[in-house]
């Protein structure tokens, strides 16, 4: 029994040691943490049968470049004066003072009412202020030689300022009855006709000035607080392509939409046709507008794809000589380039590109595909170029250990070859 049990825990210790050599065996590095300097002088070139493995990136420098910090959006165009004309009063049209689409000048009669009856209140309220006046002017008379009381005098003033208010009374019911133009403009196209019979509150002609328009348009509350009255806003418009418009944001909403959560903004420009002359622009066009924040002239920008998010930072790698990482005596003696993982901060998006505002210069060179083979700082690199003649076919092969001639490295004067 005694002998069974030493061969039982013999068996079960030698299961133990071989599991444990064949987990050693498997979890080893393939690149050996302490390399010699003879290992390094016999180290094979990567490809070759037994090499260790190094990841293949692309990559793509860090260019400089002018940036724009602006916001898109979509509005109307609207003329800088527009309004409906429209009767105080009932009334038939006796004449009309303009042609469809002609241009008016502030005061111009455009729409004349039937005012006979207006004008025959008119005459009468006169005839009672003239009656008044007498009745007054005697009664003065009478007071000074005290042949009637003060109090007589006094109900005479008061008629006459009755009769004054008569007539001004009947003269604005007359002057209702004629329709002029509030401001210098161009009138629309007619609604009514001479002898229509017109209620209050009928449309009858539009009247514009369009010498300077307005684009109203919103942008989502974030920009809020970077709106200014003054700034630029570029706008194209779908009716005249191939023509830029300059427009100045004149005023802000000061509420923001509770659906959209969007603020309102209003600019204004000028009208004019392309060579100055004529007013080109037309109320109700669709506008697409660009509101300038700001210009950066030396923006650091790389593509989108180099920017590696990680718990809630970003990160980009940067492509670096072996002495700019510690531990480079650990790595092949042949190890031109390897990863350095740097955090950034961004600032504006265009176009596939990214600013970065922080933790990069112009001479780096970053990765853009590939960072998942990346685990860590000082991972050795081969730069992949897709496409290129020689390297097999497109988008599967990769170059030799160091960066080719169109895809130079950190100091060199050519940018590499980008992925995207």
């Amino acid at each position: 029994m005694t002998r069974r049990l030493s061969f039982l825990v013999l068996a079960v210790v030698g299961m133990a040691l071989a599991g444990a050599a064949a987990w050693w065996l498997q979890s080893r590095p393939l690149v050996p943490n302490q390399i010699t300097v003879a290992d390094r002088a016999s180290a094979k070139p990567p490809g070759a049968p037994g090499a260790p493995r190094v990841a293949g990136v692309e990559v793509a420098r860090v260019l400089v470049q002018s940036l724009r910090d602006d916001a898109q959006a979509v509005g109307s165009l609207r003329a800088r004066q527009s309004v409906m004309l429209r009767p105080e009063v009932l009334g038939r049209v006796a004449a009309l003072g303009f042609k469809d689409g002609q241009g008016v000048r502030k005061g111009q009669l455009l729409v004349q009412l039937d005012d006979g009856l207006q004008q025959a209140e008119v005459q009468q309220a006169r005839a009672q202020l003239a009656i008044a006046q007498a009745s007054f002017k005697r009664t003065q008379e009478l007071v000074a030689a005290n042949f009637v009381a003060q109090q007589t005098l006094d109900t005479a003033a008061a008629n006459l300022q009755v009769a004054q208010a008569q007539l001004a009374l009947a003269q604005a019911r007359l002057s209702r009855m004629a329709l002029r133009a509030p401001f210098d403009g161009t009138a629309g196209i007619r609604l009514i006709n001479v002898g229509d019979y017109v209620k209050d509150g009928a449309d009858l002609v539009a009247l514009e000035d369009t010498r300077a328009m307005m684009v109203d348009f919103r942008l989502p509350e974030r920009y809020g607080g970077r709106l200014q009255v003054g700034q630029s806003v570029e706008m194209t418009l779908d009716a005249m392509p191939g023509r830029n418009f300059k427009a100045v944001v004149e005023a802000i909403d000061p509420l923001l939409d509770a659906n959209g959560r969007s603020v309102g903004v209003r600019a204004v420009l000028p009208n004019a046709g392309p060579t100055g002359g004529g007013q080109s622009l037309r109320s109700g066009m669709f506008a697409r507008t660009t509101t300038v924040f700001s210009v950066n002239e030396s923006a650091l920008v790389v593509p989108e794809e180099a920017i590696v998010p990680q718990g809630g930072r970003q990160f980009v790698i940067k492509v670096v000589a072996p002495a700019a990482v510690p531990g480079a005596d650990k790595l092949p003696a042949d190890t031109l380039w390897v990863s350095l993982r740097q955090e950034v901060k961004l600032g504006v998006r265009r176009l596939g590109k990214v600013e970065i505002t922080e933790g990069v210069s112009a001479a780096d060179t970053v990765v853009v595909a590939g960072q998942q083979r990346l685990q860590k700082d000082g991972s050795p690199l081969r730069i992949v170029e897709l496409g290129k003649p020689g390297t097999g076919k497109p988008g599967g092969a990769a170059s030799a250990a160091g960066p080719p001639a169109s895809a130079a490295g950190p100091g060199q004067a050519q940018p590499s070859a980008s992925a995207s």
